[in-house]
């Protein structure tokens, strides 16, 4: 009996022992299977993309602030990327013929001698195919022929040719223009067009300002060049001349001159007996010329030339876009309107710009030039024949703001008063939200963005497209499939958004596509930019890592193989059976 009763006791402290030790045995299963997470079998997503939907995860080159698929913001894009709005038709793979022969041709072999031997080197890193490119050709050409004889070369190198040397140089977009000076580079800052180009190179070689001692000097200059600065001095050299000579540095696009003539003096509109010294600034525009009353020196000359180097209004074409998009003033006022019906507002808006010189560029969009006036209406959303208003800030935030009123000269200038002071409210585009939303990859525009990617409590996934894109269409299949495979996980969501048309602040751009990670419970900080391999199991592991709601995917379970499958009636039945399985009968995958 006894021997009974320890039997009964070791069976119950067995029996204890095991009930304590299995679940610590399960939860160490458990977290096996935990840390097999990292490495689950992943082979059935690949499975369902072929090599050829993979989408190409990155380009090396592009044409400089834009090309074919990139969107600003302008690019920068935004609206910064002015080159965006080129429509032109022409031929992007063939060469125009361009008298380019005071351009020197470098390439790996002499490139490093040359640089060497010459103080003063401009090169440009180009492609042959790149539109932007083309348009400097000529334009580049005639800077080198002016500056044939100077201390100074113009060069260029075909980058598809060289691809050494241009990763060397971090050549990351065309056109790439580099100034070279005793073998060090900095970036070309200025505008893309020949006068440009020689007003800031004659500055970075060159004393910065020339003097003129005669009329015909004087009246060469006047018909050859745009915008002249002259200094009526006492004396060409002294306090007064080195004044106006270190403010000329600080303006790379105004020619500056100096004399002591009062016949040139006259010949620019001054009077040959003010007091001296005095500074005229001539233009080939609608106000010709300005005065400067201040104080002789070189802040306040620069402040001066800066403030009334632009003409009132800027008419939006190829040539002037430069000077709008790479301007030191950032803020801008834009009138849409048909060239039929723009007379009746330009005089308004012209005496308008007067009140801002120095603080905004105004620009006159001609929205029935199809070449540029109809793209950049269409990037701000603005249709018809206007007049149509707005205000941008420019390339930093590329915040718009719509003018509700009358074009009348004190409205205009109450809106542009209101402008500066950050008083209005931005306007950001949008297509009508979608009647149905139902699909794998949700449908974001500008008005429902709040609800789908800030919702706090969903993970999201969010592409921003344009539908002219070639790398957007290569990625729509890889894109689909992943928000497939994903369509039963309630915490993620996969979502696209036609950024030519939906505009957003927390949806910035660098191009298309730009993919967005929008962890849920953290959508006041910026978005993650996603920048992986643009395949169904990159794009996967990613939100693994970076979701902050853990999920686990389910996938199919495989029909078992049976010798009957080997007739096609079973192979027809194994097929249904399949799809069967992937749309209801799921297991975890691991």
């Amino acid at each position: 009996m006894a021997s009974f009763r320890f039997f009964i006791a070791i069976s119950l402290v067995s029996l204890i022992l095991i009930s304590t030790l299995t679940p610590s045995i399960s939860k160490t299963a458990k977290n096996d299977d935990v840390e097999l997470d990292d490495d689950e079998d992943l082979r059935f997503l690949e499975e369902t993309e072929g090599k050829k939907d993979a989408a190409p995860s990155h380009s090396h080159y592009k044409e400089e602030d834009g090309g074919d698929d990139e969107y600003p913001d302008l690019d920068d894009e935004d609206f910064g990327n002015y080159h965006d709005f080129d429509d032109s038709d022409s031929d992007p793979y063939k060469e125009p013929e361009v008298d380019d022969k005071d351009v020197v041709v470098l390439k790996e072999g002499n490139f490093s001698d040359f640089i060497e031997k010459n103080k003063f080197v401009m090169v440009e890193f180009y492609a042959p195919w790149c539109g932007h490119c083309q348009a400097l050709a000529p334009e580049y050409a005639a800077a080198a022929t002016e500056l044939k004889g100077e201390e100074v070369v113009l060069a260029k190198v075909d980058a598809t040719e060289e691809n050494e040397l241009a990763q060397e140089y971090d050549v990351q977009g065309f056109p790439t223009v580099y100034f070279f000076v005793d073998g060090k580079h900095k970036p070309y800052p200025g505008a893309r067009n020949k006068e440009a180009i020689v007003t800031w190179i004659k500055k970075k070689i060159g004393p910065g300002i020339s003097n003129i001692t005669t009329i015909d000097e004087a009246e060469r200059i006047l018909t050859s060049e745009s915008k002249v600065a002259l200094g009526y001095l006492n004396s060409l050299v002294g306090p007064e001349s080195e004044e106006i000579a270190a403010a000329s540095r600080l303006q790379d696009d105004v020619s500056f001159y100096q004399t002591v003539n009062p016949d040139v003096a006259k010949l620019f509109h001054l009077d040959p007996q003010v007091k001296r010294p005095a500074l005229v600034l001539v233009k080939k525009e609608a106000e010709k010329i300005s005065y400067f009353d201040g104080q002789f020196v070189k802040t306040a000359i620069s402040e001066f030339v800066f403030s009334n180097k632009l003409p009132l209004i800027t008419i939006f074409t190829r040539e002037s876009a430069p000077s709008i998009f790479e301007s030191d003033i950032k803020k801008q006022i834009l009138m849409f309107a048909a060239s039929n019906i723009s007379e009746k507002y330009l005089p308004s808006f012209q005496e308008a710009a007067k009140s801002f010189k120095g603080k905004l560029i105004f620009v006159y969009v001609q929205v029935d030039n199809e070449d540029f006036g109809r793209p950049v209406a269409d990037y701000f959303g603005v249709s018809g024949d206007g007049p149509k208003l707005l205000a941008y800030t420019g390339n930093d935030d590329a915040r718009k703001f719509v003018f509700d009123g009358e074009l009348t000269l004190d409205k205009i200038k109450a809106f542009g008063e209101d402008f500066l002071e950050n008083r209005l409210k931005p306007f950001y585009k949008s297509d009508p939200i979608p009647e149905t939303n139902d699909g794998d990859v949700k449908v974001v525009v500008g008005n429902n963005f709040d609800e789908i990617v800030l919702d706090e409590s969903k993970d999201v996934l969010l592409e921003i497209y344009a539908p002219w894109c070639g790398h957007c269409q290569a990625l729509e299949l890889t894109y689909n499939k992943l928000a497939k495979h994903l369509r039963g996980i309630d915490s993620l969501v996969i979502a696209k958004m036609d950024g030519t048309t939906n505009e957003h602040p927390r949806a910035k751009s660098d191009g298309f596509p730009t993919i967005l990670f929008f962890p849920a419970g953290n959508k006041s900080f910026d978005p993650i930019t996603v920048d992986t391999d643009r395949t169904v199991v990159a794009f996967y592991k990613f939100l693994k890592k970076h979701a902050s709601i853990p999920f686990k995917l389910q996938k199919p379970v495989s029909a078992p193989k049976a010798e009957a499958a080997s007739t096609p009636e079973a192979k027809g039945e194994e097929s249904k059976e399949s799809d069967k399985s992937s749309n209801g009968g799921l297991k975890d995958e691991l």
